[in-house]
């Protein structure tokens, strides 16, 4: 078998790439939806970007939990309102993905007992970076990149 490529096969091969690279809309929304699917399930899963386990509860939380009457799961899951709140935006050259919930920066960068103000958080709070591109995510991504390159220059 014999493949031939002219001058004109690869002139318009570069014209299609330069043409899309000027708006990558497509390929960052894709990225966009794995990367919220891909947080939501280290959530669940409790485990941060480099898949280690989150920090455990406090007994400080346990006993605060208890005196409310709270049930809870693994830490991030009590209400499981952080992991359904996971949601990505994206334009030409650009995604972006995180939270609407109100305790998702404490959870991601932790915070010292009293330092939100009035008297909270009760205890001090370990960082749990839920956010983030694990290697993964690196793996993933990249085959997404090369996939949209692929479809561009066979269009």
């Amino acid at each position: 078998m014999r493949v031939e490529i002219t001058e004109d096969t690869i002139t318009t091969g570069l014209a299609r790439v330069a043409a899309a690279l000027g708006d990558m809309s497509e390929p960052m929304d894709e990225i966009g939806q794995l990367m919220v699917a891909s947080t939501q399930d280290r959530i669940e899963a409790g485990v941060d970007v480099d898949d280690k386990p989150f920090a455990a509860r406090s007994a400080t939380t346990i006993a605060r939990y208890g005196k409310l009457g709270l049930k809870y799961g693994a830490p991030l899951n009590q209400s499981r309102r952080m992991r359904k709140g996971i949601a990505h935006n994206s334009g030409p050259d650009w995604m972006e993905v995180g939270s609407n919930a109100i305790q998702a920066a404490v959870m991601q960068f932790g915070a010292a007992k009293g330092s939100l103000g009035s008297g909270a958080p009760w205890g001090n709070i370990p960082a749990r970076a839920f956010l983030g591109v694990s290697d993964e995510d690196r793996t993933k991504i990249h085959e997404t990149i090369e996939e949209w390159l692929a479809k561009i220059i066979v269009r």
